[in-house]
This record gives structure tokens, C-alpha cells and sequence, in this order.
């Protein structure tokens, strides 16, 4: 088995680490579920790729991320659903149909893309897949009967969180602006106050929880992305805390050496620096 840029040669690597008798052991006994948080995982590699500019480790890591494509499309085989050309053949009828402004006729391509068109193109998509489930036997609605069923569940919280606002507010269940959820911020930091002075495990969570809800809430009227937020306020207090633990280098002492108001004073520093 030699490299290759052909993407034949990667389903065959594939298909041959699951051979059931000459491929890897590791690979072989690996299913949907027990793949699916590398798949989350690549995914966020080739995110953080993109975040620090490095196109060399881009590329790899969108390797790693076909790869997962290609694992499940080989188990998917091996159970008799699919096959990859399949995955490549429905992602390209999506993005086909999805742009008639794009690929469709003469009219369609001069009338460019329609108000309401992407709505009425999924709707369209969704009845489809929902025939397609009641064919097979299943449940037409594969991700539950409510309204906000269909946002995923393995979604990070700060995301899921986002994109559950924002398709209830498709149907008016939302602020008319951002100032009064400054005001349920309150409300809720005041009862998360009250469930802390109670030593109530439970109501705690469930407080701090809806707290950090309604902060998503206000930063999606903002405009903002909150996991994209924190996550620049994570590289922030990295950043910083790597000045201090630097600074400390110079003077001769370690992280665990260092006083707490050494570090402090260290973190002004960098505040300052940056």
C-alpha cells in the first residue's frame, strides 16, 4: 500500500484496517458511537489550525478530519447502508439544489437567489428525508417531534445554546432587544446567590446554568458568537498567565514557588504588556 492523492487509496486503507481477520485490532472493533467524539475532536483541531494560521498543520488536520468521513462510510458499508460515493453523491445533490442562483437554468441563474428560496428548498429537503425515514421503517422525525429537536445534541452548550435561541426566535420567542436581558442576568445571578447561600448541589447547577443561558442570550442580540468569545478570552488568559509564569523563569523561581500576590502582581504586568 503506497500514499497517494487519489481518494480511492484512502477507502482502501480504510476498508483494510477493517478487514476482519488482516486488519488492526483497535480499528476492527470501533463503531459509530465509539468514533464519533474523534470526529468532534478533529473537527476542532482543524478549527484551531485555522486560528493560529498554520496552513501546514491545516492540511493534516483536514486529513485526520476525512478520515473520520471515510471510517464511518466504511462501517455504514459493512452494515449494508451506504457507501462513501453515496456521502459524496447526497452532499453534492445538497449543494446542487441549494443553489439554483448557481447551477440551475438560464432563468434561475438571472433571477439569482429568491427571497424565501432557501426556506422553501429545505422544507423541500426535509420531506424528503422524511419519506425516506417512514420507507425504511423509522420514525419520520429522526431527531424528536418538537420544533427544537433537530438542533443537535452533541453540540457544544454555549453553541447548542445559541442555536436553540436563535430558532426559537424565528417564531417571535425573543427579546425585542439586548438591554432588558442585561436585566435577566441579574435575575439570575440573584438566584443563583440565593441557591449558594441554601448549599443546594443541585439548585446551583441548575442557576449557574441558566445564567450562563441568558449571557448567550445577550450576546447573540449583541451579534456576538459566545463560543467564539470565550474562546478568545481563553487564549487571552493563557497568554497571560504564560507572562507571569516567564517572568517568574527570570527571577528563579517556579509557578509553585511564586506567592499568590507575586503572581498577581506579575498578571498586572501583563495586562499592562498586552
Amino acid at each position: 500500500m503506497t500514499p497517494s492523492k487519489d481518494i480511492s487509496r484512502l477507502i482502501e486503507i480504510m476498508a483494510a484496517l477493517r478487514a476482519p481477520k488482516t486488519g488492526c485490532p483497535w480499528d476492527i472493533e470501533q463503531d459509530f458511537s465509539t468514533i464519533a467524539p474523534y470526529t468532534i475532536e478533529e473537527a476542532y483541531e482543524v478549527a484551531d489550525a485555522i486560528a493560529r494560521g498554520d496552513l501546514d498543520d491545516l492540511r493534516d488536520e483536514l486529513g485526520d478530519l476525512l478520515l473520520q468521513v471515510v471510517y464511518h462510510a466504511q462501517m455504514a458499508e459493512e452494515a449494508g447502508e451506504f457507501a462513501f460515493p453515496d456521502v459524496v453523491q447526497a452532499i453534492t445533490t445538497k449543494m446542487i439544489r441549494r443553489h439554483p442562483h448557481v447551477f440551475g437554468d438560464e432563468n434561475a441563474r438571472s433571477a439569482g437567489m429568491a427571497k424565501g428560496m432557501w426556506e422553501k428548498i429545505k422544507a423541500e429537503e426535509k420531506a424528503e428525508k422524511r419519506q425516506a425515514r417512514l420507507a425504511r421503517g423509522h420514525d419520520p422525525e429522526d431527531n424528536g417531534k418538537g420544533f427544537l429537536d433537530s438542533v443537535p445534541i452533541a453540540l457544544p452548550a454555549l453553541t447548542r445554546a445559541l442555536k436553540l435561541q436563535e430558532k426559537a426566535a424565528r417564531v417571535g420567542f425573543d427579546w425585542s432587544e439586548a438591554a432588558p436581558i442585561l436585566d435577566k442576568i441579574e435575575e439570575e445571578i440573584g438566584e443563583l446567590r440565593e441557591a449558594l447561600a441554601k448549599g443546594e448541589t443541585a439548585s446551583i447547577k441548575d442557576e449557574f446554568g441558566d445564567m450562563l443561558f441568558a449571557v448567550v442570550n445577550l450576546g447573540r442580540h449583541l451579534d456576538l458568537d459566545s463560543e467564539a468569545a470565550l474562546s478568545g478570552t481563553n487564549e487571552k488568559f493563557r497568554s497571560r498567565f504564560h507572562y507571569v509564569e516567564q517572568a517568574l523563569e527570570k527571577s528563579g523561581k517556579t509557578l509553585g514557588q511564586a506567592t499568590l500576590a507575586e503572581m498577581e502582581a506579575l498578571w498586572q504586568e501583563a495586562k499592562s504588556a498586552k
